[in-house]
């Protein structure tokens, strides 16, 4: 795709924009011109200034040097209320919404005027907008009964009704399945068509070289390059983020799996608000293979992790680990079983933020290091975990709470895999990481794979389930929708099930292209 003829002068345009902190240059003279009728991506690895300069453009932080200009007039944001009255508006990648209000009044809360405002005018301007660009939804739902793609759909109606002429859309859809992300796409090109402007924050790269027009890439703060994506190349974007060739092949070798490490069995827990959240799920991962459970966010995969963890409570069912019941065991003594946790949350269950990072990584050996620690022998243990996973750190004494992202996350790794656990609980574990990032965890849980762990891969990502699983599991309002072996599990047949399609309707809405006999018997809805 190219930028339209008619787009003679940047709608937006940054010279030079600069802003630091103490200690830190985040954005170095950046110049960057956005243009109506465009898709305009952002990309950068974890630390290289996007955030920083997408809070510029929303008013959220003011430039120390450069300037910002709106269809060539000087323009100095100093809040959010300020970018939004000139036409710019930001989707978040988490929907900032009230739950337990409806859509309309969402809607309301976020032009200004509250409750105040005339619903009925606002209600009908909603329907018009909903139905223009594909976006139908309820106006009377309520935000707690919508699915995730939904209450992304009510972000962007938000800008809409607004009437914004720019848009910066954060990782929009990292919590879509792929059906949901080609709807949301087709509506960006639309809006497109009319002449409005997007400025898009991806880390996945396919989605950005199929739907974007002009890619501008960041590090450490700078800009490396601004250009047109037709002819641009994954390994091409990958080299700018992060200075080196980047591998997108995991290799992942041939391995008979084991005998069964964890064993879920009729499973059912409650949400915190108190509504079945897993219904009768039933789940076996054996040694040396990786299963993968793919599902839209609020499907269920949160309480997943927290039973197995030992963090939330079975309310029936059976959870088994290495043949021993676990089902009322305390976290640390399902650690002591040899599982490893890599939480969701990184920063707030990941790691004890103000403690050193030598002492983050002794952690798990803590447990039986009894009363006294030699701290020579910890300083060498971590000097050696640091080595071994490349954890960017200023140094063992560092705070592990002012690390990057990315290094929390390895440094999680770091810990959580001494002593080559039996079973590996990861949840989320690139979420938010850049490639060089991603390929590095990518590659420690396949090597944990073939010494024998069992890992347990929960995921947004369909890409990385597809990519490291050998087989997959889908979860949809609280069930196990079925199970496919790697080679059966294509984007299409798991993001049906994401959407709560079974195979049986998936196979009729694809014209009955695929007969019923051709689903692995490991399928059934229950059993995995």
């Amino acid at each position: 795709m190219t930028r339209p003829q008619t787009a003679s002068a940047p709608l937006l345009e940054l010279s030079g924009v600069t802003k630091r902190f103490p200690g830190v240059v985040a954005n170095d003279k950046v110049s960057f011109s956005l243009f109506g009728g465009e898709i305009h991506a952002l990309l950068g690895e974890n630390g290289a200034g996007k955030t920083t300069l997408v809070s510029m453009l929303y008013g959220l932080l003011t430039p120390d040097e450069g300037e910002i200009r709106l269809a060539g007039q000087p323009l100095r944001l100093k809040s959010p209320s300020d970018a939004l009255r000139v036409g710019i508006s930001l989707v978040p990648q988490h929907p900032l919404l009230v739950d337990n209000h409806t859509v309309l009044e969402n809607i309301a809360l976020s032009s200004g005027g509250g409750f105040a405002l005339e619903l009925r005018g606002l209600r009908k301007t909603l329907l018009e907008v909903s139905s223009a660009y594909g976006l139908q939804i309820s106006p009377d739902a309520k935000v707690w009964q919508l699915s995730e793609g939904e209450k992304q759909r009510i972000e962007l109606l938000k800008a809409l009704v607004r009437g914004s002429k720019i848009l910066i859309l954060d990782e929009p859809t990292s919590a879509l399945t792929p059906q949901e992300s080609e709807g949301l796409f087709e509506v960006l090109n639309t809006l497109k068509l009319e002449g409005k402007a997007m400025v898009l924050i991806s880390h996945k790269l396919d989605e950005v070289l199929l739907h974007s027009d002009r890619i501008t890439v960041l590090r450490k703060g700078q800009v490396v390059g601004s250009l047109p994506a037709q002819g641009l190349s994954k390994p091409d974007l990958s080299r700018m983020m992060v200075g080196r060739d980047v591998s997108f092949e995991r290799q992942k070798e041939v391995r008979a799996p084991g005998k069964i490490v964890l064993a879920l069995e009729k499973v059912w827990t409650k949400s915190n608000r108190g509504l079945d959240a897993m219904r009768d799920v039933s789940l076996e991962v054996r040694e040396g293979e990786i299963l993968g459970v793919a599902g839209v966010a609020g499907n269920g995969q949160h309480e997943l992790a927290e039973v197995i963890a030992g963090l939330r409570k079975l309310e029936r069912g059976t959870l088994r680990i290495l043949e021993q019941s676990a089902a009322h065991l305390s976290p640390a003594q399902i650690s002591g079983l040899g599982v490893a946790h890599i939480p969701e949350d990184r920063r707030a269950e990941g790691v004890v933020s103000e403690m050193s990072v030598a002492d983050n990584l002794f952690l798990r050996r803590s447990r039986t290091a009894g009363s006294w620690i030699d701290r020579k022998k910890l300083l060498e243990f971590a000097g050696e975990r640091i080595r071994t996973f490349e954890v960017s750190t200023p140094g063992p004494h560092t705070p592990a709470g002012k690390l990057s992202g990315g290094n929390i996350q390895k440094l999680i790794l770091a810990r959580e895999l001494d002593g080559n656990p039996k079973l590996i609980l990861a949840v989320h574990p690139t979420h938010g990481l850049d490639v060089g990032a991603t390929e590095q965890v990518h590659q420690i849980l396949l090597e944990a794979r073939m010494k024998g762990a069992a890992v347990l891969l929960i995921s947004e990502d369909l890409d990385e389930v597809l990519t490291l699983s050998d087989r997959v599991a889908v979860l949809f309002s609280g069930e196990i929708q079925g199970v496919l072996e790697g080679a059966q599990a294509t984007r299409e047949r798991v993001g049906s099930r994401m959407a709560g399609v079974r195979e049986s309707a998936a196979q009729k809405a694809e014209g009955g292209k695929r007969k019923a006999e051709s689903i692995s018997p490991s399928e059934g809805p229950a059993h995995v």
